[in-house]
């Protein structure tokens, strides 16, 4: 499976860094909210909070 950011959520999520879009597309995950990428940011946060 490939990561997938919606059409609507792609100008938000162009907002972000380098680093960051890249975590989110290693994860597979597929945006298609505001929410889900809400909840994909509080999962990175909360994994690097854990290490």
């Amino acid at each position: 499976m490939m990561s997938y950011v919606a059409p609507a959520l792609q100008e938000k999520f162009e907002t972000l860094s380098v680093d960051l879009k890249n975590a989110i597309l290693e994860r597979n995950v597929q945006l298609y909210t505001l929410q889900d990428l809400i909840k994909c940011l509080e999962d990175i946060v909360n994994e690097a909070e854990m290490n």
